[in-house]
């Protein structure tokens, strides 16, 4: 099994690459959104204790998943919102050697200008959002992650990136 697992803050395009993948490409991989399990509000989440146990959880449980498609699915693309270690952890914990990790990263202004005009959601263009997305940055580039720089992009090109990782060996 082949997986690329994509992270990143809100607005980054991490999901517009991989419905994109799953509405052009749909036989290329199995298209996975962390998010389809529902994201409970703010005050849930910090039921469950700081430093994001919720989200560490959900990581942990979405990596077991992912590890019982093997023999399955030959390529699998998995999205979402989630610290990178945790994702790592869940690697580790279930075994899965031949993952490749992209964050998914844009610049501030241009993640600012997606969420408030693209998906008309300006109460996301915030500066929580913007500190989340330097943390991704920082945690990607300490644990030698690939990043992905939409900022200039087209959304077909960086298609074509994610692509071609899902397809070479």
């Amino acid at each position: 099994m082949r997986l690329v697992i994509l992270s990143g803050a809100s607005g980054s395009g991490k999901t517009a690459i991989a419905e994109s993948i799953r509405i052009r490409r749909p036989d290329l991989a199995e298209v996975l959104h962390f998010d389809s399990i529902g994201v409970p509000p703010p005050e849930v989440r910090r039921a469950w204790g700081p430093d994001g146990a919720w989200q560490r959880a959900m990581t942990l449980a979405w990596m077991e998943r992912v590890a019982a498609l093997r023999g399955k699915h030959h390529r699998v693309l998995f999205e979402g919102q989630m610290r990178l270690a945790f994702v790592r952890e869940g690697l580790l914990a279930f075994g899965i050697e031949d993952a490749r990790v992209i964050l998914v990263d844009c610049d501030d202004a241009i993640r600012a200008h997606r969420l408030i005009t693209e998906r008309a959601q300006p109460e996301l263009a915030n500066p929580e959002m913007m500190n989340w997305a330097r943390y991704l940055r920082r945690e990607a580039n300490e644990a030698g992650y690939e990043v992905l720089d939409t900022s200039e992009l087209p959304l077909e090109r960086c298609v074509e990136l994610v692509c071609a990782r899902l397809t070479s060996a």
